[in-house]
């Protein structure tokens, strides 16, 4: 592996399931505060610090995972894990990346700035979850899903209802998505000793999930109610729902690609509910 190539391994720049996941929250969160018609400059802004924080994110987890990850059959190949870069070198990336984030974020408002540090301090806290409570996806869930509450600040946004039920169904859904990830590597966590909601659910995982799924859709029902939505809004829940119940299908296999693919389909769910929100903004309720 050439050292650019390992490099854009360790940021998953050929892996953009991650990036999209992040994305789709934030776009509606942008289209959603205001109204239709997002601030250019606070989406530029959004846009690249998605993409600035999620390569982040995975440099902080592969250096907090680098004795781990080795002993994961999904894991063994990361950069860190096969030794094709050094620690030394994963640092001064990510020392970058949170540069350029510090540049972005510093063309935010005070309220956005302070947000973001506790953004920083959960996407620091995250990978270490694994190692000490039982559902650390919950703080992925805060970490994945902090955007929406910086977006509001920054754009001197009330923090209504319609953000309360973005920004909690948002948690909700990447605790289940997030669950199916762990599903393609429990056996290898159980031998590690490393947590998982896929292990805490156990045989109950696809129940659990599925009552999840339906709390998400409710709330983002409540979402297209209190934000004055459209029908073509609540049209596109259905198809979310429709993969929603197709992934619990899929999380039945024993083959760990299904299982995969429960996960990654996730990116149409999150494109969706955001086609149904800028339509449903866009149209209104005609």
């Amino acid at each position: 592996m050439t050292k650019t190539k390992a490099y854009f391994e360790l940021i998953r720049l050929g892996r953009p399931i991650g990036l999209y996941l992040l994305l789709w929250p934030t776009l509606c969160s942008l289209w959603l505060s205001h109204k239709g018609v997002p601030n250019i400059k606070l989406m530029l802004i959004f846009c690249l610090g998605v993409f600035v924080m999620r390569s982040a994110g995975c440099v902080i987890n592969d250096i907090v995972d680098r004795d781990i990850d080795p002993q994961v059959q999904r894991t063994k190949t990361r950069p860190l894990a096969n030794q094709s870069i050094s620690l030394g070198e994963a640092y001064i990336i990510l020392f970058i990346l949170l540069c350029v984030a510090l540049i972005l974020v510093l063309q935010l408002n005070v309220g956005a700035l302070l947000w973001s540090i506790c953004g920083l301090a959960l996407a620091v806290l995250y990978p270490f979850c694994k190692r000490f409570i039982a559902a650390p996806q919950l703080v992925l869930g805060l970490a994945f899903s902090w955007s929406i509450p910086m977006v509001y600040t920054a754009g001197g946004f009330v923090l209504d209802k319609g953000f309360i039920y973005l920004w909690l169904s948002t948690i909700l859904w990447i605790v289940v998505y997030d669950t199916f990830y762990a599903l393609v590597d429990k056996a290898d966590d159980l031998k590690i000793g490393v947590r998982s909601t896929a292990i805490l659910f156990g045989d109950n995982v696809g129940l659990i999930t599925g009552v999840l799924q339906v709390l998400v859709l409710v709330l983002w029902v409540m979402v297209g109610i209190t934000s004055g939505l459209g029908q073509f809004y609540f049209y596109s829940l259905l198809f979310a729902a429709a993969l929603f119940v197709r992934q619990q299908f899929l999380i039945r296999s024993s083959n760990p690609e299904q299982i995969l693919k429960a996960f990654t389909e996730n990116n149409y769910v999150g494109l969706c509910v955001f086609f149904g929100v800028f339509t449903g903004l866009l149209l209104g309720a005609h």
